[in-house]
């Protein structure tokens, strides 16, 4: 699987991150501005760490990056963790940058793309861009652990976000008990 991970300015990016530590095949990687100053501010590790974690690196002003063409195939896209800004340019088909650009032609291109927002709690205008984005064919996966597999640690409500989001991409892990 080759697959795009974009990360933007919003608090979650532990899930971004570990998203890229566990995710199999090619990895993609697009940093929003805002998102590299939330990795100063909530994470361990540096950008170069960050980059290392993936395969290629893009950009997020280089509109010219094959991400931002339909002929540049890629299986899937994953915003990891999304903010309501990216969301909300997404939904309004504004593409700006290089990650909302590879969104739209992933939309376009009807490839998956699966978003995963933090914000709580939601206004009816992020409700009505979440709904129209997953009527364009998008996946909205909440950054929202569940609580019945018995989580110990913050990295354990981690993993399940991040398992939610393998399991979208057919990829097979153990992040995870899942329920029986």
């Amino acid at each position: 699987m080759r697959c795009v991970v974009a990360i933007t300015g919003c608090s979650g990016i532990r899930y971004g991150i570990r998203l890229l530590e566990e995710l199999e095949g090619d990895k993609v990687l697009i940093v929003s501005d805002m998102g590299r100053k939330v990795l100063e501010h909530e994470a361990d590790i540096g950008y170069d760490d960050l980059c290392s974690l993936a395969d290629e690196v893009y950009d997020d002003h280089d509109l010219f990056a094959p991400p931002a063409s339909g002929t540049h195939v890629v299986d899937a896209m994953v915003v990891c963790p999304c903010s309501q800004s990216t969301i909300a340019k997404l939904a309004a088909g504004i593409s700006d940058s290089l990650l909302t650009r590879a969104a739209s032609v992933t939309l376009k291109e009807r490839r998956r793309l699966v978003l995963v927002p933090r914000e709580t709690p939601l206004n009816v205008i992020m409700l009505e861009n979440e709904l129209a984005l997953a009527r364009a064919g998008a996946t909205i996966l909440p950054a929202s652990p569940a609580f019945y597999h018995g989580p110990r640690s913050v990295d354990m409500m981690i993993d399940f976000v991040v398992g939610k989001v393998l399991d979208q991409l057919g990829q097979d892990h153990d992040l995870f008990k899942r329920w029986e």
